[in-house]
């Protein structure tokens, strides 16, 4: 195996996984850290400790993991699975009891002493976030979190969204991480940031010029973001009835689709200065008053999603929405924002578009003319890719339009997407908060859901059928 890491990173390093037997862990973690290990972007020294409350030796963890990886047909060799599972040991133990804190303390200094120096520490939230606190605040005070040397050893927090349930939850849980540790110590994931083609938008956009100089009011008309998924809760009723589709994809997903759509350029590719970009963009979208939730929002549910197990028969939460916003600055204003998302729709797309205004006139017969725009379209997944739909001349004796679509795919039998996850946890490996939301980028976040959330429970919710499209309501 050829090594990737370069030499800076390549750090004996302990990756601490709370949740280790849990399904995030199981169908992204543990996959996505065999894949960086077989590419060689694994420190060569380095153990990945999974805490859990079942009773597991090490030797049985390590089949849990070997079923998990032979479960998701992960490409590999015996050798490159047999050595990768030598560098996994289980611990058990309650995360909310503080004796379990030192035990795991001593395990990791045993760990260290193999190692034969000071290591760095990443502890990676795979749990409920109702637990977060209770673990932010054992870590602290168990020491885990102090680095071992002041030279070398650097310890971060890895959590995972939602970050909060609203504004006041979320300000109440920064709170807590701004006491117990540095902003460069915490890593809040959004695993949508992660995927490649939702980074390639600020490539595309600002290395390109015939776009940048039009990405603006004067030539867009409107900005459509949607988040289709075609399954329902797929089981997870007693977790998706407390949360709803908002909270669940929009107050995350969808609000960094629409930073990197309309953020203006941050002149670098520091991650400093790309957050900080992000977080003013966020801040400039607008709230939308009680007074305009019924003009400007529309909040649907799934026949049958009430029957769904662990789901409250009389539940009033979501499974689709649709938010028509803007962004008050110069470059936006004026343009709409359509957020759309939700389960149990026809088609699973995650999709950008574009539409550009018409022209002015068009060279055309005057009974030819209708609306001639441009619409481009950034597909995150799946059949990820990029596509402009453009006009010309309709073969034949007439000047009649027709339109045409040029696209770019990037699928092709050489391409293999490194999955959100390995960006991800390679990213916090170096040490590198670009794909991870800053303390700011939460707030506005949650600063423009919240109100939404606390006047939306008079709205209609309006019912659909399973495999339906979405609503062509006008907002």
């Amino acid at each position: 195996m050829k090594r990737q890491l370069s030499q800076k990173y390549n750090v004996p390093t302990i990756f601490t996984i709370f949740g280790a037997t849990g399904d995030l862990n199981k169908r992204k973690l543990l996959p996505a850290l065999f894949d960086l290990y077989q590419k060689g972007f694994l420190p060569e020294r380095i153990k990945i400790v999974g805490i859990g409350r079942r009773l597991f030796s090490d030797k049985e963890y390590r089949f849990f993991v070997k079923e998990a990886l032979e479960n998701k047909k992960h490409k590999h060799s015996e050798k490159e699975l047999e050595d990768f599972l030598e560098h996994i040991v289980y611990h058990e133990g309650d995360f909310t009891k503080p004796e379990s804190y030192k035990k795991l303390s001593k395990k990791l200094i045993s760990i260290e002493d193999d190692f034969g120096q000071c290591s760095n520490k990443l502890f990676y939230l795979a749990v409920a976030p109702v637990n977060y606190h209770t673990i932010f605040r054992q870590l602290a005070d168990s020491g885990l979190t102090i680095p071992c040397s002041f030279e070398t050893g650097w310890t971060r927090i890895l959590v995972e969204k939602p970050f909060g349930e609203d504004i006041k939850t979320a300000h109440e849980l920064d709170k807590i991480l701004g006491l117990l540790f540095k902003e460069e110590q915490i890593f809040r994931i959004d695993h949508y940031l992660g995927k490649e083609t939702l980074q390639d938008i600020l490539m595309f956009r600002f290395s390109n010029l015939i776009f940048e100089p039009v990405w603006n009011n004067k030539y867009i008309e409107k900005v459509e973001i949607l988040l289709h998924e075609e399954l329902g809760i797929e089981g997870r009723g007693v977790f998706y009835d407390k949360i709803g589709a908002l909270r669940d994809v929009g107050q995350n997903h969808m609000l960094q689709m629409l930073s990197f759509v309309a953020m203006d350029n941050p002149g670098t590719l520091d991650g400093v200065a790309i957050r900080k970009e992000r977080a003013k963009l966020l801040s400039s979208v607008e709230s939308i008053s009680k007074k305009e939730i019924k003009k400007n929002i529309i909040r649907g549910q799934y026949l049958g999603y009430r029957k769904e197990v662990g789901v409250n028969e009389n539940s009033k939460t979501e499974t689709y929405f649709k938010i028509k916003t803007f962004v008050n600055n110069k470059r936006w204003k004026g343009v709409p924002f359509y957020l759309e998302g939700g389960k149990g729709l026809k088609t699973k797309r995650t999709e950008i578009n574009i539409h550009f205004k018409k022209t002015d006139k068009c060279l055309c017969p005057p009974e030819l003319e209708q609306n001639h725009a441009n619409i481009l379209t950034f597909k995150i997944q799946p059949d990820e890719g990029i596509s402009i739909v453009f006009w010309t001349k309709k073969l034949g004796l007439t000047m009649e339009l027709e339109p045409k679509k040029l696209s770019f795919s990037y699928l092709t039998e050489k391409t293999k997407f490194a999955s959100a996850y390995e960006h991800i946890l390679l990213d916090a490996i170096k040490g590198d908060q670009t794909l991870f939301t800053s303390t700011q980028e939460v707030s506005a976040a949650w600063e423009f859901i919240t109100p939404i959330l606390d006047n939306w429970k008079d709205l209609d919710l309006v019912e659909y059928k399973k495999g339906e499209e979405g609503f062509n309501i006008k907002i």
